[in-house]
């Protein structure tokens, strides 16, 4: 199917954006996105025309959302630039990614084992709990493993999620398995409270803090004025706004601000 987005649209960008941690290149200009139970496959033909690799109703219904398109990032590169000299350039340097509404169980997980951890580490790790205990789905350009939901994982030891490259974390992961598969914290319910209650409702899990917090409600939520500081965002922060967190000027789109100054810092490494 050929879908036209006639908006801010980058597919190199987004998958090297950081935020999502299985979308990627896989051939000749060909993107991968999975969320839950969905992959699908896109490549940019022309100028804003894309040939994906779903059909209609799974566009509309699935991949819409996910791609944050019924927001408009055009008005907000608008509406936003120059406000700040140093936000201008990243802004400027990122344009085109997007906020990916991502599955909050999985994003949950990938952004508890970032803590401290590079993107390529976070990526293997998150590959491997896959493979080791997720559906297999074969789709015309390759085999891969679902994300296990924390059912799946309900029976997974410390050493086994240790073994999978996760380290210390494997103890927060576990208590985020136990949680979530017993319902003591409902991942959809969430869904309808305020960014605050939300962050704060997220935190009962063992291994959470702000930043994860923050991350899942950006992420996963499209909690657009959520703003996960990590040490990327500390150093930009630090050395290139004078110590002045400039966020606050940015109100609800302050989160998408965060990820073209996180896309430009780590694009410059």
């Amino acid at each position: 199917m050929r879908v036209e987005i006639q908006d801010d649209f980058n597919l190199r960008k987004i998958v090297e954006s950081g935020q999502c941690f299985r979308a990627s290149l896989i051939d000749d200009d060909i993107y991968r996105f999975v969320t839950g139970n969905n992959v699908v496959y896109m490549k940019e033909t022309e100028k804003g025309i894309f040939s994906v690799s779903c059909g209609f109703n799974e566009w509309q219904n699935t991949w819409v959302k996910y791609f944050d398109l019924n927001r408009n990032y055009r008005n907000i590169f608008e509406k936003e630039y120059g406000k700040h000299p140093f936000v201008d350039k990243a802004m400027n340097a990122g344009r085109g990614l997007r906020i990916l509404w991502q599955d909050p169980w999985e994003i949950l997980v990938s952004t508890i084992i970032s803590q401290r951890k590079s993107i390529p580490a976070i990526q293997k790790a998150v590959d491997l709990i896959a493979k080791k205990y997720g559906t297999v789905q074969k789709t015309e350009y390759e085999k891969l493993n679902l994300f296990p939901s924390a059912t799946d994982l309900i029976n997974v030891s410390e050493d086994d999620m240790r073994s999978c490259g996760v380290g210390y974390r494997a103890a927060y992961i576990l208590d985020a398995i136990s949680k979530v598969s017993s319902g003591e914290v409902d991942l959809n319910m969430i869904s309808q409270l305020p960014d605050t209650e939300l962050i704060q409702y997220l935190k009962c899990i063992r291994g959470v803090g702000e930043k994860v917090a923050n991350c899942v409600a950006l992420f996963s939520y499209g909690r657009s004025a959520c703003v996960p500081v990590d040490v990327w965002i500390s150093r930009a922060i630090n050395d290139d706004c004078n110590g002045k967190d400039p966020f606050d000027l940015y109100g609800n789109h302050a989160g998408i601000i965060q990820q073209y100054i996180f896309y430009y810092k780590q694009s410059r490494q």
